[in-house]
C-alpha cells in the first residue's frame, strides 16, 4: 500500500443500520453515503464489546477485551501497553486525537498521541464505579432519565461538544497539517454523537419526527424476547421503563435519528476542509463508532447486547488503493483497525488479533471469525459472541446459548439454537469460541478485577455516595450526578 495520511473519524453508538449506504429507509447521511459510495463500506463489522470504554480500549491495542483486561467503564484505558499511537509517534509520525477519547486521563498518563485537543475522558480517572457490582443485587440505573429525559429538539452540552470538535479538527488541517508533509500523519476525529442524551438540533429532530417514525421491531411487551442475560439487563438499566407509550419512543427515535444526522454533518465539515486544502488525494479516511444502540428493537434501548443494533458497527473505508462502491461482506472487527492504520500509513506491522482492513477488502476471507464479549454494566455472567459470514453464536456462562442464522434471518428474530437442524453449527461455534477462551474463566477473571478496582476507589458505599452518572461530561463542563 502506498503511505498516506489517515483521518479516522470515530462516533459514538452508531447503530450500523441506520445509515443510508446501509439501505436504511429514511436516515440523511449524505456525507457517509459519499464516503462509501466512493470507498469500501464493510457490512459484517462489530465491536469487541458493545460498551464505551472496553471498546476504545481494544480500538487502541489492537486487541480483544479478554486478553488486555479492560472490562467495563470503569477500568479504562491508561497508556501502559503501546497502542497504535506510541508505535506510530515513536516512528516519528505525527499523531493527533481531537475529542472523545474515554482513557484514564489522569494526570501523568501517556496515551501515545503526539497531541490531544480537548479530550473526553472517563469522570475523575475512575468511570462508572457503580457499573462493577455485577451481582443480583446491583442497583437499577438511571436508565429512563438517561434515554427519554432529554428527548427533543435542541443543544446539548454533547451536540456543542461535537461542534467544536469538528471546528478543532477544520483549524488543525489548514494549520498544523502543512507542517508534517515529510511522512503520513494520523488524524483521530472522535465525535459523541448519536450518544445519548437524545436531544438533537431542532433542524435535524424535526425532520424525523414530523415523519411519524416507525416503532421498532418486536417492541410490544408480548413480542420481546425472554432470554435470561435480556432480563437482567433489561432490569438493571430500565431505559425502557421511561417510555409512556408511542409518543415517548418516537420523540427518542427522532433524536437518535437526528443526531446521526447531526453527526454527519460535522464529519461533512471536516471532509470538506480536506478538500478545500488539497489534502485529500493524499489522505485515506476511516469511518467507524464504537459500538451501535438498539433503538427499541425488542424493548431495549442502548447498548450492551449481541443483536446487530448494538455489536454491529458501521466501517467505511476509502482513499488511494480502495477500490469505490464496494461492499465487502468477510466479518471485520473494530481490532482491525490496530493493523489498518500502521498498513495506511507505510509502518511496520506489529502484532494485534486483527487484520488490515486494506488487506481484507482486496481478499475477502470467507471463513474468519470475529468475536465480541461484555463484562459490564447489568450483566450478571458474561456474554460472548462468535460470528462468521453467516451465523452468530452468542454464549453466557450459564444461560442458555443463542444461535442466529443471518442469511435467513437478518432481522436476528428468531433463535435456533435448539433446533436440531442446526446442531452440527452450535457445535462448530462453540469449539471456536473454546479454542480461543473459557467463559467461565474469563468472567471470573473479570469479576476479580472489577472487585479490586471497585476496592482502590473506596468500596461500594463510595461507589453509591457517588451516585449514577448519566454521561461523562465534556471538557468545561459539570458531571451530572442523579
Amino acid at each position: 500500500m502506498k503511505p498516506q495520511n489517515l483521518i479516522i473519524f470515530f462516533s459514538d453508538e452508531h447503530n450500523p443500520r441506520v445509515l443510508g449506504a446501509a439501505g436504511h429507509p429514511f436516515i440523511a447521511t449524505p456525507n457517509l453515503d459519499a464516503l462509501a459510495a466512493r470507498g469500501t463500506r464493510f457490512t459484517q463489522a462489530s465491536t469487541p464489546c458493545p460498551i464505551c470504554v472496553p471498546a476504545r480500549a481494544a480500538l487502541a491495542l489492537g486487541r480483544y477485551n479478554h486478553e488486555i483486561g479492560y472490562w467495563d467503564n470503569a477500568d479504562a484505558y491508561e497508556g501502559a501497553t503501546p497502542s497504535w499511537h506510541h508505535l506510530l509517534r515513536a516512528r516519528g509520525h505525527r499523531v493527533v486525537s481531537i475529542g472523545k477519547l474515554h482513557f484514564r486521563g489522569r494526570p501523568g498518563d501517556d496515551h501515545g498521541f503526539s497531541e490531544e485537543r480537548i479530550p473526553m475522558h472517563i469522570v475523575d480517572g475512575l468511570g462508572d464505579l457503580l457499573g462493577l457490582n455485577r451481582g443480583p443485587d446491583a442497583p437499577p440505573r438511571g436508565g429512563a432519565y438517561k434515554m427519554i429525559g432529554m428527548a427533543g429538539p435542541g443543544e446539548s452540552d454533547y451536540t456543542r461538544y461535537d461542534r467544536d470538535i469538528a471546528a478543532q479538527a477544520q483549524i488543525w488541517l489548514r494549520e498544523e497539517a502543512p507542517k508534517y508533509a515529510d511522512r503520513p500523519w494520523v488524524l483521530f476525529v472522535s465525535l459523541v454523537a448519536p450518544h445519548f442524551p437524545l436531544t438533537a438540533p431542532p433542524e435535524h429532530y424535526y425532520r424525523y419526527a414530523k415523519m411519524g417514525v416507525p416503532l421498532p421491531k418486536q417492541y410490544a411487551p408480548e413480542e420481546r424476547p425472554r432470554h435470561p442475560y435480556l432480563v437482567d439487563y433489561a432490569t438493571t438499566v430500565p431505559y425502557d421503563a421511561g417510555m409512556k407509550g408511542p409518543a415517548d419512543v418516537r420523540r427518542a427515535l427522532s433524536g437518535y435519528f437526528g443526531l446521526v444526522s447531526f453527526m454527519d454533518e460535522q464529519v461533512g465539515k471536516v471532509l470538506a476542509a480536506l478538500e478545500d486544502t488539497g489534502l485529500a488525494a493524499s489522505t485515506r479516511v476511516l469511518y467507524t463508532t464504537d459500538h451501535g444502540d438498539n433503538n427499541g428493537a425488542r424493548g431495549l434501548w442502548g447498548k450492551s447486547t449481541m443483536y446487530e443494533e448494538s455489536v454491529g458497527v458501521p466501517i467505511i473505508l476509502a482513499g488511494a488503493e480502495v477500490p469505490a462502491g464496494r461492499v465487502v461482506r468477510t466479518p471485520a472487527s473494530l481490532v482491525d483497525v490496530f493493523a489498518t492504520v500502521l498498513d495506511a500509513v507505510g509502518a511496520d506491522a506489529a502484532p494485534s488479533s486483527g487484520q488490515s482492513l486494506l488487506r481484507l477488502l482486496h481478499t475477502p476471507d470467507a471463513d474468519r471469525l470475529v468475536f465480541s464479549e461484555y463484562h459490564a454494566t447489568a450483566s450478571r455472567e458474561a456474554i460472548f459472541m462468535v460470528q462468521d459470514l453467516r451465523y452468530k453464536y452468542v454464549r453466557c456462562v450459564s444461560y442458555p446459548a443463542q444461535l442466529f442464522d443471518r442469511e435467513t434471518d437478518p432481522e436476528e428474530l428468531r433463535d435456533v439454537a435448539a433446533d436440531p437442524a442446526y446442531a452440527p453449527v452450535v457445535r462448530r461455534m462453540e469449539e471456536a469460541l473454546r479454542a480461543r477462551l473459557d467463559p467461565a474463566e474469563v468472567d471470573a477473571r473479570a469479576k476479580r478485577r472489577q472487585a479490586e478496582v471497585l476496592a482502590a476507589a473506596g468500596g461500594w458505599e463510595i461507589a453509591v455516595k457517588r451516585g449514577d452518572l448519566p454521561f461523562s461530561p465534556p471538557p468545561g463542563t459539570q458531571a451530572a450526578w442523579s
